[in-house]
């Protein structure tokens, strides 16, 4: 019989170095690190820095579906048979993504369990994101789908310290984000500077006013009742 390993997996570590079916790329500015349409091989890991998720229709229309950072794992979907991107990775300012191999991180989950609980963590918390952005876009006026937004991005509410100076994120971005335009996103953002809730003057500095006033006027959502 073989002996286990003493030795305990350190799921950080894993994810910081390179190895088998493992490889770290630096990304510039605005380059993607997959299109919508490549094939589905791999998942990643964002070491350093932001990465853009955004979808295309057959129009031509785009839309931003999320935003994320250091910590966070994009591309998972090559783990459910997705043979294609539905999306497009782009990052928005200088990144360093690791690169997990399909075969490699399907091993990893089933051979140890510290990494698949993280994976699973990361993956049920991406599921109530998107809940949440579904409540955002249903019941929520696009200026408190701005400033929620915002707070996200800064890092309010998430068990880190809030980080108040955001990434160079432009206006239009914002605005694929919220599903709204251009000009009302400009708008929404002079009415906050003028409020104090942030400051603006290219980057985004997001004060803790901007999360109470949202707190205030978060709308209640009462449960169904049956019918008799």
């Amino acid at each position: 019989m073989k002996r286990k390993s003493l030795t305990a997996f350190d799921a950080n570590a894993f994810l910081a170095k390179v190895g088998k079916g493992k490889t770290i790329t630096s990304y510039a500015t605005d380059k993607a690190v997959y299109q919508q349409g490549d094939a589905a091989d791999s998942v990643f890991y964002i070491q350093s820095g932001t990465v853009k998720i955004s979808v295309v229709s057959a129009q031509g229309k785009e839309a931003v579906v999320a935003l994320l950072g250091t910590g966070d794992f994009f591309g998972e979907g090559c783990l459910t048979g997705q043979k294609l991107r539905l999306a497009t990775a782009e990052a928005l300012g200088p990144s360093e993504i690791l690169r997990i191999d399909k075969a490699e991180i399907a091993a990893v989950i089933h051979r140890e369990s510290a990494f698949s609980e993280l994976f699973i963590a990361h993956l049920l918390s991406r599921n109530a994101r998107v809940e949440e952005d579904l409540v955002d876009q249903l019941f929520n006026s696009s200026e408190k789908r701005l400033a929620r937004t915002l707070l996200l991005l800064a890092n309010f509410g998430s068990e880190g310290e809030p980080a108040p100076m955001l990434a160079k994120i432009s206006q239009e971005t914002l605005a694929e984000m919220i599903g709204t335009t251009r000009s009302r996103v400009s708008s929404f953002m002079n009415k906050f500077r003028k409020l104090g809730f942030i400051d603006y003057n290219g980057r985004i500095e997001v004060h803790r006013s901007l999360l109470n006033a949202v707190l205030h006027e978060k709308p209640e959502i009462k449960p169904k009742t049956r019918k008799r």
